[in-house]
């Protein structure tokens, strides 16, 4: 018999056989870790639903031509494969837990060519939805990259208030004008200036 690769002992990137893990001595082989999902005969399909000689990714981070799904995508432009009837799943999360190991419950794929159909594991990496949308293209990134507010005031320590509730920055200069506004003035200091 075959010896299992031990998912309990791993160390780094190296992984020891069950009889060699100090972590399994006097219990039973665990079978090795694989999504129920990946079968032999959804894999051949999946695979043939895949171009390896996609396109190169505009970005430095990664190497290698995109593996381009060419089957159905979602709205977002992932593409979307059924390994089952009644089932979908997003193709460049099959083709991770069927080329590396299972998803973590939490996490999420980031692609690092920027490539929504890509499905080639080298260009994904394992992140928290909280780095991926860090390292995205959406709006809360766009608003991170902003060093002015709309009036051309700096988003300096000493000119940016950071608003509690959303982490929201609200420039202090534009809050003072907006709060000396005469719609904003309580009526003890309006009854003061008009005097």
């Amino acid at each position: 018999m075959a010896a299992r690769v031990c998912t309990a002992a791993r160390r780094g990137s190296v992984t020891r056989r069950h009889e060699e893990c100090s972590l399994m001595a006097g219990k039973a082989a665990l079978p090795a870790r694989r999504s129920p999902r990946v079968t032999r005969a959804a894999a051949e399909r999946f695979w043939e639903k895949v171009n390896k000689v996609g396109p190169m990714p505009a970005q430095g981070l990664v190497r290698g031509a995109c593996w381009q799904w060419v089957a159905g995508k979602t709205a977002q432009g992932y593409g979307g494969f059924h390994p089952a009837k009644g089932e979908m799943v997003l193709a460049h999360r099959y083709a991770w837990e069927a080329l590396r190991d299972p998803i973590p419950p939490g996490l999420v794929i980031d692609h690092l060519c920027r490539n929504r159909s890509c499905v080639n594991p080298d260009h994904l990496e394992v992140v928290t939805l909280a780095e991926n949308t860090r390292r995205g293209f959406g709006i809360s990134t766009w608003n991170r990259l902003k060093t002015h507010c709309p009036a051309g005031h700096t988003y300096s320590a000493e000119n940016t208030y950071i608003h509690p509730r959303n982490n929201g920055r609200i420039c202090r200069a534009c809050a003072r004008e907006r709060d000396r506004q005469p719609h904003r003035l309580s009526s003890y200091r309006r009854k003061k200036e008009a005097a």
